[in-house]
């Protein structure tokens, strides 16, 4: 069990930008209007990665940058939409994407430093913002692409790619396809590798809408006060942020733990523990707050009939759990993995249409103290690019405090938190009291 908090010797990177430009798809495409589901509309807000790689002498920063330029402008022809905008229908008062080729941004950067000098790439360096730019300093604000590629050199001849992407466009499993795509567009005459299937509207809403659950895992905002669909978002201030790793014999200890009869998934003992010590983190409310759960799960096998894996949108909903602080901080962690696989679980076909109808009346959004999104299972670390594979990938930070990122290690799996200064290092005390001797714990 290791925390790593930023590295303070790190934080600049001394990045100087060379080129900041819209690019486009290479063949012209048909203007159109992409229909946004309900689950579409309540993601708009950016996602940015980044992946870095080794020098390559084959592959040398300036070629893999002008190769990844032509990819983007490659991949833009099938994915028509990340080079449109985001545009309100007055008529429905949703969101389309307007397919008008608009551009896609394309960022060209170098840093003063080496890779090995930035050390451990696991660290929530807070000098890999400026490896993923979420915006374009030349281009008006109405103009602003929905996807920008930055290429990032460093003194060693390794790069970063940095991808910032609005949410709406892709979830993880289409991000992973697009990445695949965007792989093979690297090569030369390469085919796509994955065929994506682009018809959102297997994610509408029955009509007559008819949603047969409650669903506490959305709130209804006041409708009156929106000119068009509400925003998902958090309040910004300054945080803190820790990477919580695990390693595979903390994860056997967390499900031996469990004590289940049934088989447990090694994501649902590591979001046990990490809300355990969010609820905990938080004081405000005393012991009788009720702490809600959200956990990120991928829709495309719960559906009837299942969507298509390489469905390319946002097929995910939110399962919850609930439970006051006092119970959260006398329960036995088995009880509380119990209630995190309940709440998978209960997201049925009927459930799933259901709160898509939900969604369809009340344009609601998450609702919840703690969202977790994993990206165990989406393999952007074997993306195979002609100058090889990763060396490392994963979220860059951000102002969410409301959602960690689980994400895979070499043997393990990290957590990605950030929490306000505070509630940092109660959460940081609940997590080391956890796997402490009992004689040792300390009360948080």
């Amino acid at each position: 069990m290791a925390i790593i908090p930023p590295n303070p010797d790190m934080q600049d990177l001394k990045v100087t930008f060379q080129e900041s430009t819209l690019v486009f798809p290479l063949h012209q495409t048909n203007k159109r209007s992409l229909f946004l589901s309900n689950i579409d509309q309540m993601l708009n807000y950016n996602i940015p990665t980044v992946y870095f790689f080794a020098a390559n002498p084959d592959h040398p920063p300036h070629l893999a940058a002008a190769r990844l330029k032509l990819a983007v402008q490659r991949v833009l022809v099938h994915y028509d939409f990340m080079a449109g905008r985001l545009k309100l229908n007055p008529d429905t008062t949703r969101l389309e994407i307007d397919c008008n080729s608009a551009g896609a941004g394309f960022v060209l950067a170098s840093s003063d430093f080496s890779l090995h000098q930035i050390g451990n790439l696991v660290h929530p360096n807070l000098g890999f913002r400026h490896l993923a730019v979420q915006t374009l300093d030349n281009v008006d604000s109405d103009n602003q692409p929905l996807f920008i590629l930055q290429v990032t050199s460093f003194k060693c001849g390794g790069l970063a790619i940095g991808l910032c992407v609005n949410h709406i466009l892709l979830d993880g499993m289409s991000a992973k396809g697009f990445n695949q795509n965007l792989a093979s567009q690297a090569f030369d005459d390469e085919p796509l590798a994955v065929v994506p299937c682009f018809d959102r509207r297997l994610m509408t809403a029955r009509s007559p809408p008819r949603p047969a659950f409650n669903h506490p895992e959305f709130f209804m905002p006041d409708l009156a006060l929106l000119s068009g669909p509400p925003v998902f978002d958090c309040k910004r201030e300054e945080l803190e942020y820790r990477v919580f790793q695990l390693s595979p014999s903390h994860i056997k200890l967390l499900k031996e733990m469990a004590e289940s009869e049934t088989r447990i998934s090694s994501l649902s003992v590591v979001v046990a523990l990490v809300w355990k010590c969010k609820a905990l983190s938080k004081q405000e409310g005393g012991k009788e707050r009720v702490s809600t759960l959200l956990n990120v799960i991928d829709l495309r096998p719960r559906l009837q009939p299942p969507l298509p894996p390489t469905y390319c949108g946002n097929a995910l909903l939110v399962a919850y759990a609930s439970a006051t602080c006092e119970d959260i901080e006398r329960l036995e962690f088995r009880e509380m993995v119990k209630m995190v696989a309940e709440g998978p679980a209960r997201v049925t076909d009927d459930y799933a249409r259901s709160a898509i109808d939900w969604l369809e009346i009340n344009k609601g959004l998450p609702c919840g103290e703690y969202m977790v999104s994993s990206w165990l299972r989406l393999g952007f670390e074997e993306v195979v690019f002609p100058w090889g594979k990763a060396l490392h990938s994963g979220p860059v930070i951000s102002h969410r405090k409301d959602i960690c990122w689980v994400f895979p290690t070499d043997d393990g799996i990290n957590a990605l938190v950030s929490l306000p200064s505070p509630e940092m290092d109660r959460f940081e005390a609940c997590f080391r009291n956890f796997f402490a001797p009992e004689s040792d714990r300390a009360d948080v």
